[in-house]
C-alpha cells in the first residue's frame, strides 16, 4: 500500500538522496528540486506533524528520527545521502549520530540548529497567535514578504496548491499540526548533534539570513569535529531548495560522485 506522507521522485535504481524538509513544510516540497537530480532517487518524508504524516506525538527529534530510519528502511537499499533544510538540517545531523551506517554524507541547507531559546520563544508564540489566514492571497503575500521572497512565482503557486487546507470560519492554513510545530521550534534549542567525523558533510549557508540560523561557534564545531567538511555560501533568502534549486542540487550530485571514495569508519 502506497504511503501518501512518503513522496518518491527519480529512478528507483538510482542513488538515494533523503531529503528532508523545514518547519511548517512537507515533503512533495522537493518535487520540482529533485528534478536537478535526474539520476538520483530522492525519498522526501513529511515529518510528523506535517503534511499527511500522523499528528499525534511524541513531536522529538528523537521521535522524527526514528520516522526517517524507517523511511530508510523501507525505501533505500543501502546508505543514503541525506539533505536537509532548517530544522530538517537539525534532524538529519541526529540521523547520522544515531544511524551512521545509513548515510552516506549530508548536505545541510541553512542549517537550524541550537538556536537561542528567546528567539525560539518569541517564534513559538507567533505560531500560536497566527496559525491561519483570512485566505490564500493573505497566505501568500505572508511568503512573499518573508523567506519566499526570491523563491520564483510558479513553484509559490505549487506551494500554495499542494499545502494549503481550509481552516474553520472560511479561513486557510498550511497542512501542519500547530501543536506539533510549536513543540517542535522548542526542540531547536538543544544542542547542535556532531556526526561522526568521517561522514562527509557539505554546509550550505544563505548569505541573505541575517543572524544566521547556524551560528559561526556552530560552523567551527563542526569544522574542528569533522574530516571531511565543506562550506558553501549561496546568495539567497532562507528557502535554499527552492531559491537556488539548481545550485543547492549540483553540490548533492557532487557528492554523490565522491561520497563512495571516503573512507568510512563507524
Amino acid at each position: 500500500m502506497t504511503d501518501p506522507s512518503v513522496h518518491l521522485f527519480g529512478p528507483a535504481d538510482g542513488p538515494t538522496v533523503l531529503a528532508v524538509h523545514g518547519m511548517t513544510g512537507h515533503g512533495r516540497r522537493w518535487r520540482s528540486w529533485s528534478e536537478h537530480l535526474p539520476a538520483a532517487r530522492v525519498i522526501a518524508p513529511d515529518l510528523i506533524g506535517h503534511g499527511r504524516a500522523p499528528y499525534t506525538p511524541p513531536w522529538s527529534i528523537e521521535a522524527q528520527v526514528a520516522r526517517l530510519a524507517d523511511v530508510l528502511r523501507t525505501h533505500a537499499e543501502g546508505p543514503a545521502v541525506v539533505v536537509g533544510h532548517s530544522y530538517g538540517c537539525a534532524l538529519a545531523l541526529h540521523l547520522a549520530r544515531t544511524e551512521p551506517a545509513a548515510v552516506a554524507g549530508l548536505v545541510l541547507l541553512d542549517p537550524a540548529a541550537e538556536l537561542p531559546p528567546e528567539r525560539l520563544l518569541e517564534v513559538a508564540e507567533s505560531t500560536v497567535r497566527h496559525d491561519d489566514y483570512t485566505d490564500a492571497e493573505e497566505a501568500r503575500s505572508d511568503k512573499v514578504h518573508g523567506a519566499w521572497n526570491d523563491v520564483p512565482t510558479d513553484l509559490l503557486d505549487e506551494e500554495l496548491a499542494d499545502h494549503l487546507i481550509d481552516a474553520e470560519g472560511g479561513r486557510v492554513r498550511w497542512r501542519t499540526s500547530t501543536a506539533a510545530v510549536v513543540s517542535s521550534w522548542g526542540e531547536l534549542a538543544r544542542p547542535m548533534a556532531v556526526p561522526p567525523p568521517t561522514i562527509p558533510t557539505v554546509v550550505v549557508r544563505a548569505s541573505r539570513v541575517q543572524p544566521p540560523y547556524l551560528s559561526d561557534e556552530c560552523r567551527e564545531r563542526l569544522a574542528a569535529d569533522l574530516d571531511h567538511v565543506t562550506f558553501v555560501d549561496l546568495d539567497c533568502d532562507h528557502m535554499v531548495p527552492q531559491a537556488k534549486g539548481p545550485e543547492s542540487a549540483a553540490v548533492v550530485a557532487d557528492l554523490l560522485t565522491t561520497v563512495s571514495g571516503v573512507p568510512r569508519r563507524d
